[in-house]
């Protein structure tokens, strides 16, 4: 185990590098495995009728961040949004939905340093809070572009087309919160069973 993977005494980790990342080829791996899985859902998602906004992309950047514990966690989000958008087609809010992800993402990388907040149930609080604070972010930005694109069109021009606008989108709002309290825990725990399996497998110690 090198020695940056062990929390110092103030509860912080100093992440890995992009040799780290190589030697330790399981974490990236599951992490592409599951981006691939965000983009997949996002084109099939309509058609199995599944409710909007139920997505993979906020627990895959989550997920990113503690096992790469590396600035590339933060481009996991936009991957995922722009390989399925080449397939899917863009919307007229494209620059609100695009940069929403790009916030997120960069707002999990100080979950790099996890250690901070302990393990267990603390982590598990700190993913559904991350969560939350997403799915809230994501409905702020993406509605208020809405209504700046559609102003004329769809809403009013002052604040009340703007309040319509947020409450027409409060349902998706609930799928994309409901959702998310429980994938990015989901995801908090398939990351503490990978860095379990390093401490218990054999080969991946030795690998180390």
């Amino acid at each position: 185990m090198e020695a940056r993977d062990v929390l110092t005494p103030d509860g912080r980790s100093d992440g890995l590098t992009a040799r780290d990342l190589l030697a330790r080829w399981w974490r990236p791996a599951v992490v592409v495995l599951v981006a691939v899985a965000a983009v997949v859902w996002r084109l099939v998602r309509e058609d199995l009728g599944a409710p909007p906004n139920l997505e993979l992309t906020t627990a895959a950047t989550f997920l990113a961040a503690l096992l790469l514990r590396h600035r590339l966690a933060a481009l996991v989000p936009l991957v995922v949004v722009v390989a399925s958008d080449l397939a899917l087609g863009n919307t007229s809010i494209l620059l609100f939905t695009w940069s929403a992800w790009a916030v997120i993402g960069l707002a999990a990388l100080p979950v790099r340093r996890l250690g901070r907040w302990g393990t267990g149930l603390r982590r598990f609080g700190v993913a559904a809070g991350f969560g939350v604070a997403g799915s809230v972010w994501f409905f702020l930005w993406t509605n208020f572009g809405v209504w700046l694109m559609g102003r004329e069109s769809y809403y009013a021009p002052g604040l009340d087309g703007l309040l319509a606008s947020y409450v027409a989108g409060l349902p998706f709002l609930r799928t994309m919160l409901l959702g998310n309290l429980v994938l990015v825990p989901l995801a908090a725990a398939c990351a503490a069973l990978v860095e379990r399996l390093e401490h218990r497998v054999p080969v991946l110690v030795t690998a180390h």
